[in-house]
């Protein structure tokens, strides 16, 4: 009788869902911001046995992450100008819901599970996460009197700080 080679196991259902549910939540404010904390994230490690032969292996490259974060630097600023548009128009919620779909397929993809479940949380996460910020920052800046373009500042320290608790250093 073979034996058989063994096969690696999966993370746990949480340890997939709620990460990939953290970066489709970022990408929804911003929609380069997910893909960018987990390019850095995969990044510092070892290839995840998951993206092994998967072109979702592309955001474990370190040029990638570095390209992200410029991306993702002009999104801030972007964000912020008078003639940007709305998130929740259909080309920038489209954008969004394709974004946390690739966050959401690669985190899964990466902790051995599905890349179509991965990718229908990060979208369904992005989307939701995008009306909600949208709705959020519009209905501060009424209530308030404050600038939609100072509520955005203190909604980037809100996805530069839920990246890095997304995505930690690798112990030493």
């Amino acid at each position: 009788m073979k034996s058989k080679s063994p096969t690696p196991t999966a993370a746990p259902r949480s340890a997939k869902f709620w990460p990939a549910l953290g970066f489709a939540a970022i990408t929804g404010s911003r929609a380069t911001s997910g893909p960018t904390f987990l390019a850095d994230y995969l990044s510092r490690r070892a290839l995840a046995p998951g993206l092994a032969g998967s072109p979702l292996r592309l955001l474990a490259k370190p040029g990638v992450a570095s390209v992200l974060k410029l991306l993702t630097a002009g999104e801030l600023v972007g964000d912020k100008l008078p003639a940007t548009e709305n998130r929740i128009v259909p080309q920038q919620l489209s954008v969004r819901a394709a974004s946390g779909a690739l966050v959401g397929a690669t985190w899964y993809k990466a902790q051995g599970g599905s890349a179509l479940k991965g990718a229908l949380v990060g979208s369904l996460g992005a989307v939701a996460a995008t009306f909600l910020t949208f709705y959020l920052r519009k209905g501060l800046s009424e209530k308030t009197g404050i600038a939609t373009s100072t509520i955005g500042a203190g909604e980037d320290a809100l996805v530069l700080a839920g990246g890095v608790a997304l995505s930690p250093l690798p112990k030493a």
